[in-house]
């Protein structure tokens, strides 16, 4: 319960502790002509407007209780709140794709799809999908006017990477049929949505992909993947300053995670922690001695080390091509498949790097099939999980060249509130709609509206 007032006083909060750029987008600029409503313990924030951002539609949630504006995630999650609450259709068919989220909305950058020509050099594609209205379009290509501002616009590709920082996105690797690896760092404002490529310096990595890239601060932190050139596996760290925009191969010390590629990284706190991945029995050299390694490894950024490890009891079946993301300073899993087993994933599971502990978490509703190489990102406290390949279904949880692409999306809610779960009852039970307010109604097409920019292909890669 929250405290009763004590007396008729004014009292002025502390400014809030956001903790780094990410969390200071939780908290609302100073505005006027907004609105303020309560529903059980949270005041919601919505519109207004100041002199330099002009209008806003960003919704805020303000916890009255911790009086922080940052609500406490993981407890919802721990009562067995965690649901799925979205499945659509008719999405990008996309594996082996990028994408990173950006305010409400997800960017989602080529990837590979059974039918569709990757020798010819062509823009790589760029799809969004809105988190408030449940829909995906696709943007125009850029009009390049010349050889040389098409440099500027990456070719089709799969395998690459996807970050966010400030209002760039920064698109590095990956690799098309004709073109092979690339090493080129491509940036793509969200504001203009137009692409330039930054002049660099530094040592820059050699072209590859399967590798994974993740932020701090404004350094972007590139971990293994698969290198073209010298025709092996990677366990190197490469940083890229995005503030000097130069690159450097980080001096490690410790014992470094081993070669591998299509493999995850997250950052939580000021460490990266790597997990799973396809490496080689043999080493940095594929001899199609394939190990999946289960365990957890862990760099910290602040002394360029390599960490020194417990080993948890409890682990996951080690696996590549997976989803993780960071929640509430927990990893999470989800997905994959393993060569060895033959088999595809779809369980979640949570890692918690105090008790250095895993835990298979059990969402409530209907989740996605098992798959590989499909994308998630966290907006606010919803992952949106899409696209993937998984066996086809004559051809059960195994077999490595009879997959179909998927084009469908889903959400999972990490703290579903009242009005999401009468939502689902409502699509559920198939309860009357016409007496609910329009936007409700609006809300609920949307929860079960196809899109609609789909191809109904499969496909048969490995």
């Amino acid at each position: 319960m929250c405290p009763k007032p004590m007396s008729l006083r004014w009292a002025k909060l502390p400014p809030v502790r956001t903790g780094g750029r990410e969390h200071a987008r939780e908290v609302p600029y100073m505005r006027y002509g907004h609105t303020a409503v309560l529903v059980d313990e949270t005041i919601y924030i919505w519109g207004g407007r100041n002199d330099t951002e002009g209008a806003c539609n960003v919704l805020y949630a303000f916890d009255v209780c911790r009086r922080d504006g940052l609500a406490q995630r993981s407890a919802a999650a721990e009562r067995g709140m965690l649901r799925w609450t979205v499945h659509l259709e008719g999405g990008p068919r996309r594996v082996n794709h990028a994408a990173v989220a950006v305010g409400h909305k997800v960017y989602s950058f080529g990837g590979y799809c059974s039918g569709e020509d990757y020798e010819t050099l062509r823009q790589i594609d760029v799809h969004v999908f809105n988190t408030v209205s449940l829909r995906w379009t696709k943007l125009p290509p850029v009009r390049t006017g010349g050889r040389e501002h098409a440099r500027e616009v990456p070719y089709m590709r799969y395998g690459h990477t996807a970050v966010l920082v400030d209002e760039t996105i920064y698109i590095w690797g990956g690799r098309n049929d004709t073109e092979g690896a690339c090493n080129v760092l491509y940036a793509f404002d969200v504001c203009q949505h137009r692409w330039f490529t930054p002049k660099i310096s530094g040592s820059v990595p050699g072209a590859r992909d399967g590798h994974s890239a993740c932020v701090l601060g404004k350094a972007m932190y590139i971990f293994g993947g698969y290198e073209q050139l010298a025709d092996c596996f990677s366990n190197e760290i490469h940083k890229l300053d995005t503030s000097s925009m130069c690159w450097s191969l980080v001096s490690a010390r410790g014992t470094p995670a081993r070669w591998r590629d299509f493999h995850s990284a997250t950052i939580i706190g000021t460490k990266m922690f790597v997990f799973g991945g396809r490496a080689d029995r043999f080493g940095p050299f594929h001899s199609n001695n394939e190990i999946y390694c289960n365990k957890i490894k862990i760099f910290d950024t602040e002394t360029n080390c390599w960490l020194n490890t417990p080993t948890a009891q409890l682990l996951p079946e080690g696996r590549r091509s997976h989803s993780a993301f960071a929640y509430n300073g927990e990893l999470y899993i989800f997905g994959g498949y393993n060569a060895r087993l033959d088999r595809h994933f779809n369980d979640l599971w949570k890692f918690n790097p105090e008790a250095f502990s895993w835990k298979k978490v059990e969402p409530k509703g209907k989740g996605p099939c098992p798959r590989r190489r499909q994308c998630c990102c966290m907006v606010g406290d919803r992952i949106i999980l899409f696209g993937g390949t998984s066996p086809c279904p004559e051809q059960g949880m195994g077999d490595e060249f009879n997959l179909m692409d998927h084009s469908d999306l889903y959400i999972l809610d990490f703290s579903p509130n009242l009005k999401t779960l009468c939502k689902l009852a409502v699509i559920q039970y198939s309860l009357e709609q016409s007496g609910l307010p329009h936007d409700i109604r609006w809300e609920l097409t949307a929860m079960t509206t196809n899109s609609n920019i789909s191809r109904p292909i499969f496909s048969s890669h490995g």
